[in-house]
């Protein structure tokens, strides 16, 4: 009788003070947890703060000027005849985050040769992903656009130990009445990619030269290409 009496006064007196404050009047519980319960009386967790999203920083933030990106005695070996030497720069976005030089010249040997560097940077967004994810989705695109171009078919792909990771691209076209052999070696290195187009052909009596040998000096120009980001960037 004695404990019915105490327990109706305890209920009681709940029932007389604030209703935030009843949270913590108790039957015969005897519990003194602050945490909020559910309705099938367990206790549920407590509210996480929510995460702002967060991307990876891009490690370039610049590109090297794309006709002082090879040295003279790179151009003279690769375009003996190139006009102008210096090279002619290509139109691009004009933002920093691109940049293109051609050379190319017709020996007096009938050796034509073609070379151009082109240089794509990318940013981290958090919309859309970091530098390097953005950067090797477009050397995927610039491998898929080097096999096809000029119309060329039964292209031959490879890698080859440069940058990040670098694909090479291998094509014959006939153009003008004369047979080119293409070279193309696409290069991420971090949040930037570097392509470099190397292509040559024999007019008249000129030979046909060898795919093996432009190949390799492609390789060359594009080892020398992705140091002059490097240095750029220590500027």
């Amino acid at each position: 009788m004695h404990r019915t009496a105490s327990r109706l006064a305890r209920i009681l007196a709940c029932a007389a003070v604030p209703v935030m404050l009843v949270a913590g009047c108790s039957s015969d519980s005897g519990s003194d947890s602050d945490s909020p319960a559910t309705p099938d009386g367990k206790k549920s967790a407590s509210p996480t703060a929510s995460r702002t999203p967060t991307v990876a920083p891009a490690k370039y933030g610049k590109l090297p000027q794309a006709c002082e990106s090879l040295s003279k005695k790179t151009i003279e070996k690769l375009v003996p005849e190139a006009d102008p030497k210096k090279g002619k720069l290509l139109p691009s976005s004009g933002d920093g985050e691109a940049g293109s030089c051609l050379w190319s010249g017709l020996g007096s040997d009938y050796q034509y040769r073609l070379l151009s560097v082109s240089y794509k940077r990318f940013a981290s967004d958090v919309a859309i992903g970091s530098g390097e994810q953005r950067a090797e989705k477009y050397a995927v695109e610039q491998v898929g656009k080097a096999q096809v171009a000029d119309g060329a078919k039964n292209a031959k792909t490879g890698t080859a130990a440069i940058g990040d990771s670098a694909t090479t691209v291998q094509t014959k076209i006939k153009k003008d009445d004369e047979d080119f052999r293409n070279q193309t070696v696409v290069v991420r290195t971090a949040n930037v990619v570097v392509t470099v187009e190397f292509d040559g052909a024999g007019y008249e009596d000129g030979e046909t030269p060898d795919a093996k040998k432009l190949l390799s000096k492609a390789g060359d120009a594009a080892k020398e290409a992705v140091e002059a980001v490097d240095a750029a960037n220590k500027k």
